[in-house]
């Protein structure tokens, strides 16, 4: 970095901090359950699934927590199965998302063990309820 003017330096630091923070936020959207949720809104089959059991998994984002859930998935023609799932969910939508609320999910036609909670919508600029 020597032979750069303050300049190029300036420009060479914003640009590794903007990689930085969108690979931050990647990271952010996989563990919170986020991604999954997101992939599965586009290609995922609807059906309903039963809240069993719900966990903390020690990670909170924005002062949001990630929950964990274990569900009974329902869809219909077919017997109903477990599955376990996690999603980034609101302080204010706690109380909705407790042990034997019936919540919309989407699954993997590919793969019914990939589950994920249809609670909120991805592809607009703000999350909001569909419980």
């Amino acid at each position: 970095m020597r032979g750069l003017n303050s300049r190029r330096k300036i420009k060479l630091l914003m640009g590794v901090f903007a990689i930085l923070m969108l690979s931050g936020c990647a990271i952010a959207d996989r563990m919170s359950g986020v991604s999954e949720a997101r992939a599965l809104q586009s290609t995922g089959e609807r059906a309903t699934a039963t809240i069993l059991q719900i966990w903390d998994t020690d990670i909170t984002i924005n002062n949001d927590p990630v929950v964990g859930f274990l569900l009974e998935v329902n869809l219909p023609g077919r017997p109903a199965y477990q599955a376990k799932t996690k999603l980034l969910i609101s302080r204010i939508d706690i109380p909705r998302v407790q042990p034997g609320a019936v919540v919309p999910v989407r699954i993997d036609p590919h793969n019914p063990n990939r589950v994920a909670l249809d609670i909120y919508e991805y592809g607009k600029s703000k999350k909001s309820p569909a419980i």
